[in-house]
């Protein structure tokens, strides 16, 4: 089966598609590979929610009834299960990362998001999961919090992959390329191989548009209403334009480049459309750039194969404009500096609940496997 033209003429345009889901139904199925075959997936993004979900099909009753029977704990169960969905996926995409030069073919798993605040416990952690899944297309998230940012620098110095997520401002995502310019610096002066270590910066799109529409329209005046919808793309492309700054013309990363070093590419996250009157294509037709991921929940990748309108890059050059997007934004009374916060604050949290309430469903399977 070919691959589908406009997700082909994606990829084609420099964007990784990578799923933005998990799951061992996906994997028994077919289903992950046929998206690979079909959809021009090269790689797959999961998060504690995607487990969340994923855990309560059938498909993991045999290996819980065997890990009940050895008495293993609540944490130590959901460890297995999960890395053991991330190495087989890591396995299922082994041609895209040999045939990308180590780009592509990533899997993603992240730490406990009860340490987003602990810089210690997420560097413990993510050396933990590198080794457990070991595989060389791993990718470790990390969230880009104030105690994740050094976490970061030390995981890329030891020579480890990273996935640096919940990034909402263009001033993180700076302080993330500065944590992974760190990284490469520690990890080159160690004698790692730098080309070996990759990174993407998960840059978060839909959920700025939902809470910035939210106050334009407590604000109400015809100017903030304009505005709607506009705030996401404009940031990401933002983001964009400091990726571009750094690594295409920055003389840090150009001497780490000499050795071997791999740019940090943006990724769009959080592309699923959350307002019904926006198009359902909009965090991807209107983000392809060079160098980027976008990677998707599977409502979307369907909508961009259906209809999605690939017409090359629509991102370089746009940072002026973006500015102004912004400059509205802020000029209407929107508090741009707590919006970040909120997002921050609040994507931290729905990651904790969704892993809480995975640890007590698996609680309870395990009680009834025993």
């Amino acid at each position: 089966m070919a691959q589908n033209q406009n997700l082909a003429d994606l990829s084609a345009a420099g964007v990784s598609v990578w799923l933005d889901d998990l799951s061992r139904g996906r994997l028994e199925t077919g289903n992950l590979a046929q998206l690979v075959a079909e959809k021009s997936v090269v790689g797959v993004t999961t998060n504690p929610s995607i487990f969340q979900a994923a855990l309560k099909g059938p498909e993991y009753q045999a290996q819980l009834h065997e890990l009940a029977g050895r008495g293993a704990n609540v944490d130590d169960t959901v460890r297995a299960l999960t890395t053991d969905d991330v190495r087989n996926a890591c396995d299922l995409l082994a041609p895209q990362y040999e045939a990308s030069g180590g780009v592509d073919g990533r899997v993603s798993i992240e730490v406990d998001p009860r340490l987003a605040h602990d810089t210690e416990g997420t560097v413990a952690q993510a050396v933990e999961l590198w080794k457990i899944v070991d595989r060389p297309n791993l990718l470790i998230k990390i969230p880009a919090t104030l105690a994740g940012l050094p976490a970061i620098t030390r995981v890329i110095a030891e020579g480890i992959s990273v996935n640096v997520t919940l990034i909402f401002s263009v001033e993180r995502h700076r302080a993330v390329i500065d944590a992974y310019l760190a990284g490469l610096e520690a990890a080159k002066a160690a004698g790692h191989d730098l080309a070996t270590i990759h990174s993407v910066a998960s840059f978060f799109v839909s959920r700025v548009d939902t809470e910035i529409d939210a106050r334009l329209e407590k604000i109400g005046t015809d100017a903030a209403l304009a505005l709607r919808g506009k705030a996401g793309v404009a940031n990401a492309r933002l983001a964009y334009a400091a990726y571009q700054e750094v690594f295409e013309s920055g003389a840090r990363f150009a001497e780490l480049a000499k050795a071997g070093a791999r740019v940090q590419r943006p990724l769009w996250a959080s592309t699923g459309v959350k307002n019904p009157d926006y198009p359902d294509t909009l965090y991807v037709t209107e983000l392809v750039a060079a160098h980027t991921v976008n990677t998707m929940p599977e409502k979307t990748l369907d909508a961009v194969a259906d209809h999605g309108t690939v017409s090359g890059d629509t991102v370089t050059g746009t940072a002026a404009a973006s500015q102004e997007v912004f400059d509205a934004v802020a000029g209407t009374g929107v508090d741009l500096a707590d919006v970040f916060d909120k997002l921050e604050s609040e994507g931290v949290e729905k990651f904790e609940v969704s892993w809480n309430e995975l640890l007590e469903a698996t609680a309870a399977s395990l009680a009834a496997a025993s």
